[in-house]
């Protein structure tokens, strides 16, 4: 619907209102005696119904433009009852359902029986609008006044409707404590603006929009509405940038939606309506160019529709929505797929009873953290349509009971495409309100400090337990980006959980942490020396960003690096076992690079004397070659030493500073 349509409809509801009693509320119907003083209008009038007609029978998108030839039909008879009931079933199928009541208000006025279903539509003007003791009452006049033939068929979605609004009534009456604000116009036009998707640092958003500039600039027949398109804006010291199409790599004359993003922005899921009734591809961002991959394929996608995507934090499992009906609870649900030690995915499984429902499930999202799972369902507690809900992972891998995240989130109307910021200070989603921009807007959900108790972590403000970790990987010479493996492992288990690579074109990454772990991260790229850091992250650790920018030196007669994973008992030379995967790797170096003669040097804090801490740093770094050579490494290539406290990289004077002194490092010495 063009903009100047429709602040021409709102006028004239505005008219309407104004006017509302000064109509007669005698149904006039449209026969030509009745408008004997205007036969060509009333002609015009009738063909505008029979248009219209064509269009309500089609149902779905056919109902907006039915609305028009309807609207134009009304501005000549606003008395008919039938007119008034479609106006209000449009309505009531449109992104404008409050504007249904009137309508349907007026037609029970002019006719009570103007249609068997005529309180059903009532009580759903009424449960849009939120007010729920209207419209139980009449839903319970619409079942008290069925058949008994008809009340089996119905009475189901009845009671249900009813239960929504006693959710309904609960849930207004204890609001949660959030402000919902619009991201701004310069990424929500006065067109469909949805499904948002951000980093999990908030510094890049990826949405969907049904705007004039989509590609090909054609519009479906279904709704009459543009074509989906992505667009993508940058968030610069806290503001959005204006949104840009994402490009023809991604776009295409059909349908394509954005269908969820991992965490550090680098891999992106579309949505192509065009493909099996809906599949979704994987993208992945090279430089500033996304590229589209199959390795997805025969994954997920089916003969069904696949409409949402999102990998957990260490890309190993992914999960999805499918319509496939082989092992579904009903409509939409949830799966997931998990990456096996040989890297191929297994077969989809169902969540299960616990998470899906035999109504639909929609748009998940799986938080950084790795355990909180966000998801809309028509299901459990909703007060009406899709509502938004948060289920989270126990220590068994098991998925708790979903919870609803409350009003004024969620509405009667569907609530979905939710996500969350790392930080669980932000959540984003798309919703259709009075102070918008368009039909559907963006908008962003600041949860406040005392949502504690109703949002555990990773869905109230800075207590999400998680680490981001962010930066830009550099050579260490010349200071321009590199394009480089980022690795990391759970140091305790010796193994990789995750690995991705940094922007090919700007160097940068971002990688989340999980509270609970030791995590080893090691950033490599060919024909230079890994570069290694340990974060040793408590469970009971709250959400930290830490910005560490990174320098790869080149293989070359005096490059050196830090082996900031390998670990000692106390006081002592012993390895620990948290040390096998920084030394695996370094052993990988040396045979990469057969050619090379290295120094591994051992280095202390000032704590204690000289002679004992140059025992000490010689033993470890001894221990060190040792390891070497039992695995393979020819002796001839190595040398030890230790320094004690003579070459410190920073001061003694604080803990910070002396653990960083205790060090071991390596250092090319020949080649």
């Amino acid at each position: 619907m063009k903009i100047s349509d429709t602040k021409r409809i709102t006028l004239f509801v505005i008219f309407l209102i104004f006017n509302s009693y000064s109509f007669s509320q005698e149904n006039m119907e449209f026969i030509k005696q009745n408008f004997k003083d205007n036969v060509p209008g009333y002609k015009a009038a009738v063909k505008e119904i029979d248009e219209g007609d064509y269009y309500f029978q089609m149902g779905g998108g056919g109902y907006g433009i039915a609305l028009r030839h309807y609207f134009n039909a009304n501005s000549f008879n606003p008395e008919n009852a039938m007119l008034n009931y479609k106006l209000g079933v449009c309505y009531l199928n449109s992104a404008y359902k409050d504007s249904s009541l009137m309508y349907l208000e007026k037609a029970v006025k002019l006719d009570p029986q103007v249609m068997p279903n005529i309180m059903y539509m009532l009580g759903r003007a009424n449960h849009i609008r939120m007010d729920f003791d209207k419209a139980i009452e009449c839903y319970k006049k619409y079942r008290n006044s069925l058949p008994a033939d008809s009340l089996i068929l119905y009475e189901a979605v009845i009671n249900k409707s009813i239960t929504e609004c006693e959710y309904g009534i609960k849930m207004k009456a204890k609001p949660v404590n959030v402000e919902i604000l619009p991201v701004g116009n310069v990424i929500n036009s006065p067109y469909p603006d949805y499904r948002p998707l951000i980093s999990a640092d908030e510094s890049m958003m990826i949405f969907t929009s049904r705007r004039p500039n989509t590609t090909g600039g054609e519009r479906s027949l279904y709704d009459m509405k543009y074509f989906e398109d992505i667009y993508i804006s940058y968030n610069v010291d806290g503001v959005w940038q204006p949104a840009l199409n994402i490009g023809p790599n991604l776009n295409t004359a059909d349908h394509d939606a954005a269908a969820g993003i991992s965490a550090n922005g680098q891999e992106l899921f579309l949505y192509q309506g065009g493909l099996n009734g809906g599949d979704i591809m994987l993208c992945q961002l090279h430089g500033n160019e996304w590229q589209k991959t199959d390795i997805l394929s025969g994954v997920m996608n089916t003969s069904f529709r696949e409409s949402s995507a999102n990998f957990s934090f260490d890309g190993n499992t992914l999960f999805f929505v499918s319509n496939k009906t082989d092992d579904s609870y009903g409509g939409g649900d949830i799966y997931q797929c998990r990456k096996g030690n040989d890297g191929k995915w297994t077969k989809p499984e169902n969540l299960g009873d616990g998470v899906n429902t035999k109504y639909e499930e929609a748009s998940v999202f799986i938080h950084p953290d790795g355990k909180t799972m966000y998801y809309s369902s028509q299901g459990f507690n909703s007060m009406g349509g899709f509502d938004i809900f948060r289920a989270t992972m126990d220590s068994t891998g098991k998925w708790g009971n979903p919870v609803n995240l409350g009003y004024p989130i969620n509405t009667p109307d569907d609530d979905v495409f939710f996500v969350i910021s790392g930080s669980g200070k932000h959540g984003y989603y798309s919703s259709i309100r009075l102070n918008g921009e368009g039909e559907k807007d963006i908008y962003m959900i600041d949860f406040k400090e005392d949502t504690a108790e109703t949002y555990p972590p990773g869905a109230n403000k800075g207590k999400s337990k998680l680490t981001l970790l962010k930066g830009t990987v550099k050579d260490g010479d010349i200071l321009i980006p590199l394009e480089a493996e980022i690795e990391i492992v759970d140091n305790e288990q010796g193994k990789v959980i995750f690995t991705s690579k940094c922007n090919s074109e700007t160097g940068k990454y971002l990688v989340s942490l999980p509270s609970g772990k030791n995590y080893g991260i090691a950033a490599k790229a060919d024909g230079y020396l890994f570069h290694s850091e340990n974060f040793n992250i408590p469970d009971t650790a709250a959400f930290q960003v830490i910005e560490k920018n990174i320098l790869l030196y080149k293989v070359k007669v005096g490059s050196k690096m830090v082996l900031k994973n390998i670990f000692f008992d106390f006081d002592k030379a012993t390895i620990r076992q948290e040390s096998i995967s920084e030394l695996t790797r370094l052993i990988n170096l040396l045979n990469q690079y057969p050619n090379i003669r290295v120094e591994i040097s051992g280095h202390t804090d000032n704590k204690g004397s000289l002679e004992y801490n140059t025992t000490l740093s010689q033993s470890r770094a001894k221990s060190v070659v040792d390891y070497l050579v039992n695995n393979g490494i020819s002796s001839s290539r190595l040398e030890y030493k230790g320094y004690a406290f003579k070459n410190p990289v920073t001061t003694n004077d604080t803990e910070e500073g002396r653990q960083m002194n205790r060090r071991v490092e390596f250092k090319i010495i020949s080649n």
